[in-house]
């Protein structure tokens, strides 16, 4: 007998907390909530084997809140392991800081990040105990007027042109092209549940908003679930490291006017899928979660670093250099980032990085979590290894350890001349103050696999 539960739980900060992303020390205090933010839980048991996903409207969730969430949810259903409990972010940036290494892109505001953590397992533990016997069907539905590949195509084309309704990107197959769809319902046949797996970078307000909301997903799945009363919906972000929203950086007015709009395509996308939906066999649940090791490119020498550090330091020399200067702000993530690296050298870990994947399958559906914002073209290498009958590859999981660029992004970021490279492989790496990555493309397609390989023997 197959059953599922689900929940949501308010998790919206007070007004006035700043929000994360969009540039170095913006501080971009909130002055109102444009719509709610949430943990949403979907929880699944079968043979006496649960699990329970959060998804939550937020931009990352730092690794120590993951922790804690899953602790407390293990206090009271000790049954379950970490591999049992996953937790993702969908990446809007109108929410609050929650990575509380992310200095400069929006300060953390402790008080919520002590609460956050209680709140995200209740969604998760008032799931479980939701659980009751359900169908199960899925469809994939096109989805070809959200996204664009903002490396390999022209990002933030004119707001008159995205916001027609036939608009798509000069290269959608660059991108996700389709949403799946997966909806549970009761014997009597309510929807009970519903999740949309998508990937694109939730960014379609811009650096002047000030508004807390979940950006066009979280709009979308409370738009749907209006609609559906008695419904929860999770939204599952896929790889959306190199994906925006067609409508991003635009001026404030015209940004909430596009949220609007691609909400309103989203929630169509999924509305459709959940019609379309086709009835799908329950067979087993599986979970298994295991950390890894991400080599790290080893031309960042203690060396290169000083020279780096040297280089960020020299426009501070000027002591008439105004803090509101654009470089100064940027040049000091930077050398928070390098001072967070050189720790690392310090501690013996400049080899590598660890972070946690996970996989959860229930029936023929399969979660793969990795805490990184991947790329287009490692999800599609990942979907293509593994044996999973409908796999998706979920961003921004149990955690945040920065962008898994593509192997042609990390080719061109060799590096042989120095300390150059690109955004996502090189400098938001620096940033984070993580050691830019070597081969991360082939390495989450080798672990994922494995792990796959686990749950499909």
């Amino acid at each position: 007998m197959f059953k599922a539960g689900f929940s949501r739980v308010d998790i919206t900060p007070r007004v006035g907390v700043e929000l994360y992303g969009f540039g170095p020390y913006r501080h971009r205090y909130s002055i109102g909530i444009r719509d709610i933010l949430e943990a949403r839980a979907a929880a699944f048991s079968q043979n006496g084997k649960s699990v329970v996903i959060v998804t939550n409207d937020l931009c990352t969730i730092d690794v120590k809140i993951v922790a804690e969430a899953r602790r407390f949810v293990r206090e009271k259903h000790p049954e379950l392991s970490d591999a049992d409990i996953m937790v993702e972010a969908s990446h809007t940036h109108s929410g609050p800081s929650t990575s509380i290494d992310g200095h400069g892109w929006g300060e953390i505001d402790e008080p919520y990040l002590r609460i956050l953590p209680h709140r995200i397992a209740k969604a998760a533990c008032d799931a479980l105990d939701a659980m009751e016997e359900v169908n199960v069907s899925q469809s994939e539905v096109p989805c070809r007027h959200i996204g664009l590949n903002r490396v390999r195509d022209v990002d933030s084309p004119p707001l008159a042109d995205v916001l027609k309704e036939d608009w798509e990107p000069a290269k959608p197959e660059l991108t996700d092209t389709t949403c799946r769809v997966i909806r549970f319902d009761d014997k009597a046949g309510n929807l009970k549940g519903f999740m949309a797996y998508f990937g694109c970078h939730p960014v379609v307000c811009c650096e002047d908003t000030r508004y807390i909301h979940g950006d066009y997903p979280g709009v979308a799945m409370h738009n749907l679930m209006r609609e559906m009363p008695g419904s929860i919906g999770l939204f599952l972000q896929g790889a959306e490291g190199d994906v925006n929203a067609g409508c991003v950086h635009k001026p404030e007015q015209e940004s909430l006017l596009a949220l609007d709009v691609f909400a309103a395509r989203f929630a169509n996308a999924v509305r459709h899928g959940l019609q379309e939906a086709k009835p799908i066999e329950m067979d087993a649940i599986r979970s298994v979660s295991k950390v890894f090791r991400f080599a790290t490119r080893a031309v960042f020498t203690p060396e290169l670093l000083a020279k780096l550090k040297a280089q960020y330091e020299k426009p501070f020399e000027n002591p008439m250099l105004s803090d509101s200067n654009y470089e100064a702000r940027m040049n000091t993530v930077f050398l928070n980032g390098i001072e967070r690296i050189e720790k690392a050298f310090r501690e013996g870990k400049d080899k590598y990085v660890e972070a946690e994947l996970q996989a959860i399958k229930v029936g023929p559906l399969e979660f793969l979590g990795a805490p990184f914002e991947v790329m287009q073209p490692i999800k599609n290498d990942i979907h293509a290894s593994v044996k999973a009958t409908y796999p998706m590859l979920m961003s921004l999981t149990n955690g945040r350890f920065g962008y898994a660029p593509s192997q042609d992004l990390l080719d061109m970021a060799s590096l042989d001349k120095g300390a150059g490279g690109g955004y996502e492989s090189t400098r938001v790496p620096l940033i984070n103050g993580i050691l830019p990555y070597g081969d991360i493309h082939h390495e989450l397609v080798q672990y994922m696999t494995e792990l796959d390989a686990i749950l499909n023997p």
